[in-house]
This record gives C-alpha cells, structure tokens and sequence, in this order.
C-alpha cells in the first residue's frame, strides 16, 4: 500500500540538520512539499514533489492563525486527499485535526520508520535531533520511546 506525506518545515529541517533526509522517502511512497516550504527551507531533495497549493482562500483564511508553511502544507493536504501531514506545530496540528486530517509529527514519522525496518530505534535519532536544537518536550519523546519499546 502506498503511503502520500505532506511534510511542513520542521520534520526537513531537523532531519537535514542530522544528515538524516533519507529517512522520509523510505518510509512514504511520495512525499510532496509545498512551495512555502521549500522556500522556507531551501532544500530541494530528488525525491521530493514540491508543489503549489491551489486554493488560495483556504490558505489566507489559515495564514491569519499559523505561519505560511504550516498554512500551505494543511491546505496541500486537504487538495491531496487521504495523506498523512507531517506537522511538529501544536497549534498548526490542532488545526489539521479539526479538519480531519491525518496528522503526525516528526516524532510519529521515526515511529513508522522503525515499524517498516527503515531504521532500527528511534532514540539514537532522537538523540541526534535534539543535539542539534530540534526542540521535542520530553513527555513526548518518552512516548514515543515507550511506543518504540525503547524506554
């Protein structure tokens, strides 16, 4: 089954930051990024879809809550259909799940990425996202240890 990820900034930034990138295509068959995104963060991988977003009004109507990246990323997730949005955001998150989107963070993306045998733990990722100022709040990554099997 092929699996369709939005990715907003956060997730690409701090996996580049590792020299971790790879990580996101092996786990999802396509992953489109929007154009707000890739401007913001300046990176253009070879398997990556970038792509503008068409509805224009739905991303003014979102950018008055949360900043444009975050704003294009739920709105190419709403164009795109039945995807997963790769979001770190709380608010932005909150938002995506309002709208009925399928909504994981960083964080949910190591955890599929371990259950599909593209990395064998995700606290050694962890640990090298947070040596590089990638801010996860330690319940959260206690979490996701416990869901990995790692605590």
């Amino acid at each position: 089954m092929s699996e369709i990820a939005v990715t907003n900034s956060t997730c690409l930034i701090g996996l580049e930051r590792i020299g971790r990138l790879e990580i996101l295509p092996q786990v999802f068959s396509s992953i489109f990024i929007p154009l707000a995104v890739q401007t913001e963060v300046g990176i253009n991988p070879n398997w990556a879809i970038i792509q503008s977003v068409t509805n224009l009004a739905v991303v003014a109507a979102l950018k008055t809550q949360i900043d444009p990246g975050e704003a294009e990323a739920i709105a190419l997730a709403i164009e795109l259909g039945d995807v997963f949005l790769i979001l770190d955001d709380r608010n932005g998150r909150r938002i995506a799940q309002q709208m009925g989107l399928k909504v994981i963070g960083t964080l949910g993306m190591l955890l599929r990425a371990k259950q599909k045998g593209v990395i064998s733990e995700i606290k050694p990722v962890v640990m090298e996202l947070e040596a590089v100022n990638f801010r996860i709040a330690p319940a959260l990554v206690q979490k996701a240890l416990n869901l990995a099997g790692e605590s």
